[in-house]
This record gives structure tokens, sequence and C-alpha cells, in this order.
């Protein structure tokens, strides 16, 4: 009786739930409280279901689900809650995967910094792309591999027991004995790892997590086929799209975009390419370069999530290091290569530098003759031999449309793999898929990052691709577009609050193309002391971006976004984007990005609203 109550109840939701659990890949922050980010939704949810309530409206004031939607989203909460109470379980012990491979490497890490053994027991076959030799070899995960004819016949093991299992419907489980693990894959739908008994509800927020930075939860259109499956348990008509055309218009677009003839690759998420990256930069200077230091280098207030995924996995492979670069404020991006680029050298190691242009949040390009330069100088190493040319891994989401890799572009000379997070404008704001590319000195790499996509099953979705290729060949345009705004926009502000100290591009550099539509805003202050000065201004922050969502309903947004096809979007880097960054480096600024579609006479109306307040 319950159980048809709550699938009853999920058809419901579904019929009349907000479009934005589709189509949105961004959070709301005013309707989010990052300490309550992995149970809120659900609380407020199941109050729902309890007093049969199911209504659009209803729905449509539920919290923020989780942090971002990579993490989660209201259609995987509710996929993971309704196999939850099917199987009398608590629904954080239930999480949902777009890869079939992440889930087994999430418990895998822990294991391995908590030093206990793992093994993995499947029946009939694992997906072709589970290299456990490279799983072994290169991300240095330990764990016996074990095929059972049936799950009667588990051997005990001291340690943890991951099951792995092929399903093709949603609903009650079976549970072997011994089992810690169970990983259910779907095909062409990702997978579901429930977390068996309190004993292992420890690596719960761990598995979350990996899930954060290394991959992405189920997508919305995937859960939501999930959801149908769970309360029909019938096949679902799953919509036919054309892959193969959608994926080779994709790559031919990025080509274009970014003046290169290798081949892109395409991944569910910008933290999935990079993770991808990084794996396959590792995988190579293992075969390559034995024995020999690996130093990643970030700087310490870039993205969070850039930041904290390169320190999670220097943390589970011996011989990785990160080594902080400072690129903002009074430092100098080519000063700061140049000193690091000298001292990995002298170790004789081997340098990956990550690097945001523009830099976020301050949005200051280098020099990029002087760049060009000191990443293309011969060092030495301390015993007088040529050190290891670095590999620099540009992050271009803020200006895709900026050529480094062609031919006949700046960094051409030197071994460079340009990344863009794909829910900027790549997408417009539509989806989570990111790509990388590289130019002509990283054909080798470029095949061993595939080889990381690949195994960690971490490429884009058919309706990624879908939505990529049709929003890629507007993007450059919307770029120009959205530029315009933003200037006209950072000229207001100049004028109407002079003492606000605005980081954005000079129009020099918009000439050589960077373009980008994201400025930070330092507001003025008052105070006697440092103190003070900082309270009233994190204060006035809010105060402002208050403003302009409340004033601006249907345009202001406060959250995390760039690139989106309409809009304007508000947020503090320290509290949103920064958000494992170190205290120190973290920017309580204000950051707002502008579409190439909006009210812009508006914007400029309530800004005024607010100096006259202040």
């Amino acid at each position: 009786m319950k159980e048809n109550k709550m699938l009853n109840y999920i058809k419901e939701v579904l019929k009349n739930m907000p479009i934005g659990w589709l189509n949105i890949t961004t959070h709301r922050l005013d309707i989010y409280d990052e300490k309550a980010a992995k149970t809120q939704f659900l609380e407020e949810f199941e109050t729902l279901y309890n007093n049969s309530n199911s209504e659009l409206s209803a729905l449509s004031e539920l919290p923020t689900a989780y942090d971002y939607i990579r993490l989660g989203h209201p259609l995987s909460c509710i996929l993971e809650w309704g196999i939850a109470n099917l199987n009398n379980l608590k629904s954080e012990n239930v999480i949902s995967f777009s890869s079939m491979t992440v889930p087994v490497l999430a418990v895998l890490r822990k294991n391995l910094l908590d030093h206990k053994n793992t093994q993995i027991i499947y029946t009939g076959e694992l997906p072709a792309f589970f290299d456990a030799e490279i799983v072994k070899t290169i991300y240095g995960y330990t764990f016996d591999l074990k095929k059972v004819e049936n799950t009667e016949a588990i051997p005990a093991f001291n340690g943890s027991t991951i099951l792995i299992s092929n399903e093709e419907k949603f609903g009650v489980i079976n549970i072997p004995t011994g089992v810690d693990f169970l990983i259910s894959l779907y095909n062409n739908l990702g997978s579901v790892l429930v977390v068996n008994g309190a004993q292992n509800e420890n690596y719960i927020s761990d598995i979350q997590h990996v899930r954060r930075r290394e991959t992405i939860a189920m997508t919305p259109d995937d859960s939501l086929s999930a959801l149908k499956l769970l309360v029909s348990q019938a096949a679902v008509n799953t919509t036919t799209r054309n892959i193969e055309t959608d994926k080779k218009s994709v790559l031919d677009s990025i080509k274009k975009i970014t003046n290169t003839n290798t081949k892109p690759l395409v991944a569910s998420s910008g933290l999935s390419i990079q993770y991808a990256i990084l794996m396959g930069l590792i995988h190579d200077a293992i075969e390559n370069h034995k024995g020999k230091a690996i130093k990643i280098v970030v700087p310490p207030n870039c993205y969070g999530g850039t930041n904290d995924q390169a320190r999670r996995v220097a943390a589970c492979i011996d011989n990785v290091e990160i080594v902080d670069l400072l690129v903002d404020g009074d430092n100098d991006m080519v000063q700061s290569i140049d000193t690091v680029l000298s001292q990995i050298a002298n170790e004789d190691a081997v340098p990956y530098i990550i690097a945001e242009i523009p830099t976020n949040p301050r949005v200051e390009v280098p020099n990029l003759i002087d760049l060009k330069n000191v990443l293309s100088q011969e060092r030495k190493t301390a015993k007088g031999t040529i050190a290891i040319d670095p590999v620099f891994i540009l992050d271009q989401t803020f200006c895709p449309n900026v050529h480094f890799l062609g031919e006949d572009d700046i960094l051409a000379s030197v071994i460079t793999i340009s990344f863009a997070s794909g829910s900027k404008f790549p997408s417009g704001g539509q989806c989570t898929a990111g790509y990388c590319v590289g130019n002509k000195k990283t054909t080798a790499l470029m095949e061993k990052i595939a080889i990381h996509l690949d195994l960690c099953d971490n490429e884009a979705t058919a309706l990624q691709y879908e939505i990529l290729a049709k929003q890629l060949p507007s993007m450059n345009q919307r770029i120009i577009d959205a530029y315009k705004n933003t200037r006209d926009f950072v000229n207001f502000i100049n004028a109407t609050l002079p003492e606000a100290k605005i980081n954005f591009v000079s129009e020099e550099l918009a000439e050589q193309g960077f373009t980008p539509s994201v400025f930070s805003l330092d507001l003025p202050t008052k105070g006697n002391t440092d103190a003070e000065k900082e309270t009233y201004k994190r204060a006035l922050n809010l105060k402002l971006i208050h403003l302009m969502i409340t004033e601006i309903p249907n345009e202001s947004k406060f959250c995390v976004s760039y690139g989106q096809l309409k809009g304007c979007y508000w947020t503090i880097p320290a509290t949103s984007t920064q958000g494992t960054t170190k205290e120190g480096d973290k920017d309580y600024i204000v950051r707002a990005s502008l579409s190439p579609n909006l009210d812009l006479e508006l914007h400029k109306k309530v800004f005024l609203k607010f100096v006259e307040s202040i």
C-alpha cells in the first residue's frame, strides 16, 4: 500500500514538475543553505509527499537540491529517495551516477586512503571500458577482481566487498549477504550505488564528493527516464537521438572555434574533462618519465573545483604533488610560472600547469608573448641535463573563442591543452558537458586523455551532444553580444560609483579578442578597522545582489553562472565557486555575468537605486 502511494505520488510529481528541473544547470543561492545542502530538498519534498501535495506551485518553492547539477538535482534526488523508500533504506545511502565506472573508483579511493582491502565481485561481463590494470597502475588503487556464477557464492573477505550488477529495472533490490556496496549498471542511463549497512555510512560523504569533483550525478533527462521506469516497471520509450551526427557537428564546431585540427574530446562536465586530462597526463608521465615526481601547478584561488580536484588527485598518488601558482592581484602569472618552472626543473620533475585566462574572479590576462616565452624556455636540472618541458593546461571557459592553439597562434610551439566548461557559453547554460582540445604537440597526450575519459565512462551523453550541436554554432556571436552589454554596464558603474574597484578586461585586451562578459566588483567600504571594513563590504555585497534579484526577478539571478542565453547572474566567489579554496585565498567580492539578451537599462536603473541607498 505504502509502495503504491509513493509510486503514484512520483507519477504526479513528474506530471507537474517545474520545467527548470530538466533544463537549468545552476542553482539559486537565495534558496540554498549550504549547511543543509544534502538534506533540505528531500526533507521538504517528503513533507509535500506526506501531505499528498504535488502542485507545481509547491514543487517550485522547494529549496535547491545539493549545490550544483553535477552533484545532484531534484530528479536525481527523487530517484534516490524512491529507490530508498522501496527498499527501506535511508535516501542518502542511494547515490546515482551518470558514469558506470566512477562509483567503483569512489569506493576504491576511500579504501586507498583508509588502507583497507577491496574485492570487486561481478556476474556476467564487466563493461569493456573498465580496465583493471590501468586502475591499479595509474590510479594506484588495489583490489581483487572476482567473477562468480551467482551472487550466493560471494567469498568472505577482510575488507569491503563491491558487487557490480547489470540491471534493466529500477525498484526492489536484493543485496546478498557480505556485500557492502551494490552498484547497479543501467545501459544508457548510468548507475546507482547503494551503501549497505550502518558500518559503511561513513563512505557516503566521500562518495558524494567524488561525484561532485570527478563526474556527475545521473543527468536530469536520464533521471527522468529512470523515474518513469521506476513507477511503471516497464521499458521506457527513450527519445531517439542522432548521436553520431550530433557528435560530428560538435567536434567540427570545436575545431573551428579553437582553430585546431586535432580531435577534441567531450565529457559530461568541465570537471569530468579535467579529470581525464590529469589522469591522462599522469599516465603519460608514469610511462615516459619513470620514477620522476609529477608536479601539478595550480593557482590557489582559482575555481574551487579545479583546485580541489587537483589536490584530490595528488592525495592518491605518491609521486604527484601540488605547487601553488600565484596569478592574481599583485602577482604576475608569467613571473610566477618562471619561478615555479625553474624550481621544478631543478628537481628534474614533470610540470603540468593549470591556469585560467582570463583569471577568475579578477579577470586578468597575462602578456601572451611573455607567457609563450616563459613556457618555451629551455631549463636545466640540478645535474645540468635538459629539464622536461611543461604541459600548459589552459582553462578557456571565460573566453573560449580566443585562438591559442592553431599553427600560427600564440601557443602553437608550447605543449598546450585547452578546455572549457560546457555549462557556460558552449551550451548557453543548458547542459554541463565540457570539452578539451590540444595543439599539434599533444597528439600522444590526447590519446592518453581519451583512454581515461573512456575508462571513467565520462563522455558526454547523447542529449548533451544534441544541445551542444544546437548551441555551439552561435557561440561566438553570443560572446560578442554579451561583451557589448557588459562593457556598457561596467562603464555605467564606473560613472555612477567611481570609488568601486572593477576588475574587467581593458579596451586594449578586448581588441585582442578577450571579450568576457563577466566582471568583479569590489564595492567601497567603511569602518575604523580592517575587520569592520570587511564586515561592511560583505553586507553591502548581499544588499546589491538582493536588490537586483528582487527588482528584476525575471532576469537577475543569484547563482553561479556565465554565458547563459539570457539574463544577468550575480554571485560572491568566496561563497560559491571558491567553496573549497583556502580561506585566505577567497575573494569576498561581487561577480556579475551578463548575457546577450537582457534589459540593460533596467539593470542600470536598479544599480543607480543601490548607489543612492549607500
